[in-house]
Formats: structure tokens, C-alpha cells, sequence
């Protein structure tokens, strides 16, 4: 069990890591060729030019300015200068609204940390309960331990102070959520009305169109939306399914990476011919001359393309049974995205239109009937993927300690007894070993989204966000405290009568805030630091330029800025939310840890949100109310276990007051949902209507048509800068054909389903929608 000197040390360790990681950030930061590593954003925005075009030879490589290594942490009162519309104007709403959330932490956690050691600490301190124990040798502690509720015997009245306590910061972190959540409603709003136009203002996802025998997708749907909406439909563009196409056309990527690659070298030693191996890794196999080879390869994998996208627009069975329609107005839009369109609730589904660049177009061209098995199979791999991780977590948790260590290496208990050693490996080497285990997760769960079949990447990283949260809940929290709690306590348990267990495991809960310190240091102060590094982008930034890029353009695309990354960064700080409303009234010693991160975290993503990160897409801050909810839960978390806690204690009389805490929160969290989240899940007809307004007076003129008509085509028909000269004719002449499908046609329906126009057969009229005769 780690001790105040193990903390001590642990805490030097990782501050000392932060301030190297600063150091060399300032370093590598100030040097000109690192300048489009660590300035990136102001280049993708041709706001900056690159320093290496001028100046003397040595200057264009290395700083030789040594007044501005001086200043080396000057970057972050820079990166709190940028006010909040200017920087909304700048990175967009969800980087601003993200940054929010380290800030929301700051005003929860800031006056609970002050009223807690102010009150708390003292009422835990001035007791002797732990010290009674040890000398009973019934369960192990530390100094620390006796900060934390442990320390007060049973049946105390002092639980009165931590009853009193939970009330005052539930009652804080509701009103601090209220709040936040207003404002945050309020900047949606006022970013949606002020926003530039867009095309997903005016289009909608429609989904599940029902086969027709007499007419193609893309008649059927022209024929339904030019009757349901005929005063408002614009055009549309049919989904194909092109994922075998753009396999081949990043496939072939690659090959002209590699042929530059060699052409460069060719051109830069001139030395004769360059062989290559084509087997494994270019180890062994065939020599050929590679730059013969790379070339008939892209020959070869050019005339596939060629082929696949003929296939792709002239098969039937490519055209899969969507649609992205587009609109006159937005208030058009948003009736049409917000209302059933048919009798039958599962066909002519629509829904708001990902913006262009948030497409993940390999999932829609998964049949919407298979959504539902993937999304079933899914949660039931997640669900055995959380639980049989407990098995390895709970391994590596008991050998992150001296006992377990010597137990597996007893070979080892000389080294591991010295007390620096002792104390680096029960302050450090926990939350390392926790932070290792769970590097690929990540990965793994973005995998599990992509199966599932969500049509957009912002619906994909919060869907992966989710499952990582629950995921931290059941095995970083749950596994780490009852695990660890166990481990430590088996020698109690063995020596104990079955009904005093559930008092040990109230008593070592508490006392599990120690690993916890350590996982904040090493995750959230050194991790949080090495962040500003951006090692992989800068490495892989010099080594494409160096092996690949030959022109300016080349150079901006060797860049790789990242984004905030919503599926991993925002289920870490809900941990930490969770640690600190969980050990606020138990061990309130974890706070200024928690602080401190919530601090650096806030500087560090500032700076790279303002200077590096380039966001893939804008949702307009869709995600708060996922947001919200989570740090609802883990209140609700937190007063479920302060009520179990206080139960082992026997505060029979001060426990039942607690019951009141989950139905008040449940009662605010209803209250919010009703309140603040429609702004998040529906656009108002109203601010559509305005915004429609102001256009046409603005551009009365304005040519939507074809400001829409080519803006959901698959990427890979719209050719582009980046192909060569003989694949844009293939991508404008399929490009061409997609929109000239758009034009209107006359209906080929023989049946009167859904047409207000007299069949052909019987000269009626549907029934069901009554229309004055007029043939579409």
C-alpha cells in the first residue's frame, strides 16, 4: 500500500516528466523545420508561411535566437489570450465546447476541494480508528488512509458532516451543470443562426427505400419526394456502394507513394538503376527495377478502377436503398428530417445528413435490415470484452505491488526492498502498468462502432466514446477498487467471520484512493504533457518529407495535425469526474490531483486545438448532452457507493438521509433533458425560417441547385488534385452520370402505391392521397 513518501515520489517522477516533455516541446517548437509539425493549423488555414524559404542557410533549420529559449513556457499564457468567439471563428463550435468540459471540472471541483479540506479533512484526521486496527493487525493502511473516512470508527456521529458534504456538492455540481448546459444551448443555437451555409442544412439521409419493379432507386426516390414535397424538393443523389472501388483507388495510393519515393532517389543520385525484392519486406524474392515495377503496377490497378467504376454505376445491385435529398430551404429540411414520411414506420426513414466531411461512406452501404444484428452482435461482444478484461486487469494490479512482485520473482525481493525502489514501484508502476494495458483498447472499440453500421464519424467516436466510459467504469474503477480491495484484505477475509467481510471491504474501498493518485499523476499530468510532444506527426511528418514529398503540395498533405479525438480524450475526463465526485466525501485528498489535471489539460488542449489539431468534422456541439449525462451518472455513482459505504459503517440513523440524493439528481437530470437537450436533437422550424429569410434577401439569386448537386457524391468519383491526369477523366465522366440522374423524370409506376397520380389501370386516384390528377 503506498505511503505519503511513495506519493511524494511518485508526484517528482511524473512533474519531473512534464517539464522535460515542456522543455523539449520548446526546443523542437522554436527550430523552423518542426514549424509546420507544431503550426499546422495556420497552414491548412494559408495563414502561415514556412520560415525555412528564407534567411541563411543554418537559419532555416535551427533558431539561433537564445532570447527565445528563455521563454520557453511562454506558449501557454498565448493559448489563454485567444478569446472564446474568435477561437469559435477559428477551430469551430466542438473544439471550443470540448475545451469546456476541462473547464467544467475546474468550477466543480475547485470549491469542492476547498470546502473539503476545510471540513472533511479535519473530521477524518482527528481520529484514530486506522491506528487501532493496525495495531489489531485486521487490516493494512497508511497515512494517507487516515484523511479518509476510514478513519472514523462506527457508529460516529461525525458521519453527520459527510451526509451535510455530499449534499453541498451534489447541490453544486447540479447547479454548475444547469448552467453549463444552458450556455452550451445557447452557443448551438447562436452558431447554427450565424454558421455559413452548408449542405447538410439543406439535405437528409434517407434510408430503407422500399424496392420498386418498375422504377430505379433514384426514380423511386425523385417520384416520392416530388409528390410528398413537391413545393420543396430540390434534388437528390442515390448511395452506391463503392467500397470495393475505393480499396482500389487508396491501393493504388499507395503504389504512387512508393514510385515517388524511388523516383526521388533516382533523381536525387542519379547512380543508375534502383532493384528492388518483391517479396516479403523486400528481403528476398524476384529483383526487378523499381521504378519499372511501381509503374506497371499503377498501369495495372489504374485499368481496375477503370472497370470497378463502370460496375459500380451500371450495376443495379450497387445502388443500395438510399438517398441524400436536398432541399429549397432549410426549414424544408428540417420538416422532412423530423417527421415520418409513410404509413409504415420502417420504411422512408430520414434523418439529418452528416455535413460532406463526416461521411464514413463504407457503412452506407450496409442493407439498413442488417443494422440490427450487428448492433446486437456487438453488445454482446462488448460485453464479454469488458468482463473477461477484469481477469487481466485484477493479474496486473496484483503484481504492481512489492508482495506480488517478490511472489512471482522472488529473486527480486532484494532490489524491491530498497526503499527508493519501494517506493517508485507502489507510487509509479501501477498506474503505468494500467495506462500500458490499455493502449489498443481504443482501437478495438472504434472497430466495434464501424461494424455497427453509424453512417457518420461523429456518431462513430461517441458511440466508441460510450462503450470506452462504461468500459473505465467496470474496469478501471470497479475492477481496480474491488480487485485491489480484495488482494489486500485476504489475509483479513480468511481470518473472519462471513458477516464482518462486508465491513473490511467498506473500510479498503476508501483506501484504494492511493492507486488512483498514482493513475492521475502518470495519465493525467505526464500523459497530458507528452501530448504537446505530437512525437508519431513529427516523425512521420520528417520522414515523408524527406522519402516522399517533392512538391508544396505534397508537403501540406505530409502534415497530420490530428483532432481532438471525442472517442478517446472525453471518456478519460469522465474518469476523472467519476474519481472526484466518487472520493470527494470519502477521501478528499484526491481533489488537488484531479485539479492539477483539469488545469494542464485545459492549457495543453487549448494550445493544440488553437495551433495544431484540425477537426474532421463540426457537429455543432452534438455531443454535450452525452456529456451531461455521463457526469450525471457518476453522481449518482457516487452517492450509491457513499450510501453502501456508510451502511458497513452502522450510521444507521445518518445512511437513510442519503436515499433522497439519487431521486433529487434522477428529478434534475429529467428537468435538463426536457429543458436543454431538444436544442441538441432537433433544429427549430423558427431559426430555419429566419435563416431562409435572410439568405434570399441576402442572395436572392443564389443558385442552390448547384451549390448542391455534386456535394454527397462518393469521393471517389469526384476525381481530384490528388489522381492522376488519367483518373479524372474516369471520376468526371461518373461524376457526370451521377448528377444527370438528379434531372426530373416521369414516373414508370404501374402500381398506386404511394402517387397521387390516376393509374393506369383502374384511372383513379389513391385514396390515400387525395390530388387534383395532375401526372408527375
Amino acid at each position: 500500500m503506498a505511503t505519503l513518501l511513495d506519493i511524494g515520489v511518485s508526484a517528482g517522477i511524473n512533474i519531473l516528466s512534464a517539464f522535460i516533455f515542456f522543455v523539449i516541446f520548446a526546443i523542437l517548437r522554436l527550430q523552423p523545420f518542426n514549424d509546420r509539425v507544431y503550426f499546422s493549423k495556420w497552414y491548412l488555414k494559408g495563414l502561415r508561411s514556412s520560415p525555412t524559404r528564407g534567411g541563411a542557410f543554418v537559419q532555416r533549420f535551427v533558431n539561433l535566437d537564445f532570447r527565445a529559449y528563455l521563454k520557453f513556457l511562454n506558449w501557454m499564457p498565448q493559448a489563454l489570450k485567444m478569446p472564446e468567439p474568435e477561437l469559435i471563428d477559428h477551430a469551430g463550435l466542438d473544439s471550443v465546447v470540448y475545451l469546456r468540459i476541462y473547464w467544467l471540472g475546474l468550477k466543480i471541483f475547485a470549491p469542492m476541494a476547498v470546502l473539503a479540506w476545510a471540513v472533511l479533512v479535519p473530521v477524518n484526521w482527528t481520529n484514530d480508528t486506522l491506528e487501532l486496527a493496525n495495531q489489531l493487525r485486521n487490516v493494512t493502511s497508511s497515512d494517507i488512509d487516515k484523511l479518509s473516512v476510514s478513519n472514523i470508527p462506527e457508529y460516529s456521529m461525525r458521519f453527520w458532516t459527510h451526509i451535510v458534504m455530499a449534499y453541498a456538492f451534489t447541490i453544486w455540481t447540479c447547479y454548475v451543470l444547469m448552467k453549463e448546459y444552458e450556455t452550451i444551448a445557447n452557443m448551438r443555437l447562436q452558431f447554427l443562426a450565424t454558421e455559413a451555409r452548408r449542405p447538410d442544412q439543406f439535405t437528409v439521409l434517407v434510408r430503407n427505400v422500399p424496392p420498386d419493379a418498375d422504377e430505379t432507386v433514384s426514380e423511386l426516390v425523385e417520384h416520392f419526394f416530388l409528390v410528398n414535397h413537391p413545393d420543396h424538393y430540390l434534388t437528390h443523389q442515390v448511395v452506391c456502394n463503392a467500397n470495393k472501388l475505393a480499396d482500389l483507388v487508396e491501393k493504388k495510393k499507395k503504389l504512387q507513394n512508393w514510385l515517388d519515393y524511388y523516383q526521388l532517389k533516382y533523381s536525387r543520385n542519379n547512380t543508375g538503376r534502383i532493384m528492388v525484392k518483391l517479396g516479403f519486406l523486400g528481403l528476398w524474392g524476384q529483383r526487378v527495377d523499381a521504378i519499372e515495377h511501381y509503374t506497371a503496377e499503377i498501369d495495372k490497378i489504374s485499368k481496375e478502377i477503370a472497370k470497378e467504376s463502370e460496375e459500380v454505376v451500371n450495376d443495379p445491385k450497387s445502388i443500395m436503398p438510399a438517398a441524400f435529398v436536398s432541399f429549397k430551404t432549410r426549414w424544408a429540411a428540417a420538416v422532412c428530417a423530423q417527421t415520418q414520411q409513410t404509413r409504415n414506420p420502417t420504411q422512408w426513414l430520414t434523418e439529418w445528413a452528416p455535413e460532406p466531411r463526416d461521411v464514413y461512406w463504407p457503412n452506407l452501404a450496409i442493407p439498413y435490415v442488417a443494422l440490427t444484428v450487428r448492433r446486437l452482435l456487438m453488445h454482446v461482444a462488448f460485453f464479454f470484452l469488458t468482463f473477461f478484461f477484469i481477469i487481466p486487469i485484477a493479474f496486473v494490479q496484483s503484481l504492481a505491488t512489492i508482495e506480488g512482485i517478490v511472489k512471482v520473482a522472488p529473486f527480486l525481493k532484494v532490489i524491491v526492498e530498497d526503499e527508493f525502489m519501494k517506493s517508485m514501484i507502489q507510487g509509479f508502476l501501477p498506474g503505468i502498468a494500467l495506462k500500458l494495458f490499455l493502449i489498443f483498447l481504443p482501437s478495438i472499440l472504434m472497430i466495434m462502432a464501424k461494424f455497427e453500421g453509424f453512417t457518420s464519424i461523429s456518431s462513430l467516436e461517441r458511440r466508441s466514446a460510450f462503450r470506452y466510459y462504461i468500459f473505465n467504469f467496470v474496469n478501471v474503477f470497479l475492477a481496480s477498487v474491488i480487485t485491489g480491495a480484495a488482494f489486500e484484505q485476504l489475509s483479513a477475509f480468511l481470518n473472519q467471520s462471513p458477516n464482518q467481510i462486508p465491513k473490511t471491504i467498506g473500510v479498503a474501498i476508501p483506501m484504494k484512493a492511493t492507486f488512483f493518485i498514482t493513475y492521475i499523476m502518470v495519465d493525467g499530468w505526464a500523459g497530458v504533457a507528452a501530448e504537446i510532444l505530437m512525437l508519431k506527426p513529427l516523425i512521420m511528418f520528417h520522414l515523408k518529407n524527406t522519402f516522399l514529398v517533392k512538391t508544396e503540395k505534397d508537403r501540406e498533405e505530409a502534415m497530420d495535425p490530428g483532432s481532438i479525438g471525442f472517442n478517446t480524450g472525453e471518456p478519460r475526463i469522465q474518469l476523472y469526474f467519476l474519481l472526484g465526485l466518487v472520493y470527494a466525501p470519502v477521501t478528499p485528498m484526491l481533489l488537488p490531483f484531479i485539479l492539477i489535471f483539469f488545469a494542464l489539460a485545459y492549457i495543453v488542449y487549448r494550445h493544440q486545438i488553437i495551433n495544431v489539431y484540425n477537426q474532421e468534422y463540426e457537429s455543432a456541439a452534438a455531443f454535450w448532452p452525452d456529456v451531461h449525462g455521463r457526469v450525471i451518472a457518476a453522481l449518482m455513482i457516487s452517492q450509491v457507493l457513499l450510501m453502501g459505504l456508510l451502511g458497513t459503517k452502522h450510521a444507521a440513523l445518518a445512511a437513510p438521509f442519503l436515499i433522497a440524493l439519487p431521486v433529487l439528481t434522477i428529478g434534475f437530470h429529467r428537468f435538463c433533458k426536457g429543458r436543454y437537450e431538444p436544442a441538441f436533437v432537433r433544429y427549430p422550424l423558427q431559426e430555419a425560417k429566419m435563416k431562409d429569410t435572410l439568405e434570399s434577401a441576402r442572395e436572392p439569386n443564389l443558385n442552390l441547385k448547384g451549390y448542391l448537386q455534386s456535394a454527397y457524391v462518393h469521393p471517389v468519383f469526384k476525381g481530384g488534385e490528388d489522381d492522376d491526369d488519367d483518373d479524372d477523366d474516369y471520376g468526371d465522366d461518373k461524376l457526370g452520370k451521377f448528377e444527370d440522374e438528379a434531372i426530373i423524370v416521369p414516373t414508370k409506376r404501374q402500381s398506386r402505391r404511394n402517387t397521387p397520380a390516376p393509374s393506369k389501370i383502374s384511372g383513379e386516384s389513391s385514396p390515400s392521397l387525395p390530388f387534383s390528377g395532375k401526372e408527375v
